[in-house]
């Protein structure tokens, strides 16, 4: 395509004034658009009580779905023994659920973990903003003190 060509292109979609993609809200009009102040907040509490249901989660997913896993290959040892068809289907879905619970678990363990970091990083940046502003405030107060002499 040529440069003139891709120029020509540009100039007539901006006359045409054509729709925009909006993602993940609304029109300004219909009561979307970001929230007052514009910023996102995130609450140190509200991190720590996600945190930990997904620790309690981890823990509660890890025993029962040990025991079920424990079960279902009792099981599917007996029915093979017995030489039933079924103790090997049984067999392959206990494998199966061992591999989906080793899944959620680690997701359980990622969101945990992530959220301990986010934690001591916003705790981080929070001790910095406050030691530039108190910077800040330092240095008016003299620029202050000059000016009134």
């Amino acid at each position: 395509m040529a440069w003139d060509e891709w120029e020509q292109l540009k100039s007539e979609a901006v006359e045409k004034n054509s729709t925009r993609m909006q993602l993940n809200q609304l029109p300004p009009e219909a009561g979307g658009g970001p929230p007052p102040g514009g910023d996102l907040k995130v609450n140190q509490k509200d991190l720590a009580a996600i945190g930990n249901v997904a620790y309690r989660m981890y823990g509660d997913l890890e025993k029962a779905g040990d025991h079920a896993r424990a079960s279902t290959q009792q099981a599917a040892g007996t029915l093979k023994t017995e030489t039933f068809a079924l103790g090997g289907a049984l067999d392959h879905v206990a494998s199966r659920w061992i591999d989906q619970v080793r899944s959620l678990l680690d997701a359980c363990a990622h969101i945990s973990n992530h959220l301990d970091y986010t934690k001591g990083a916003h705790a981080g940046d929070e001790a910095y903003i406050a030691t530039v502003v108190s910077n800040i405030e330092t240095l008016d107060k003299g620029f202050d003190e000059r000016s009134a002499s």
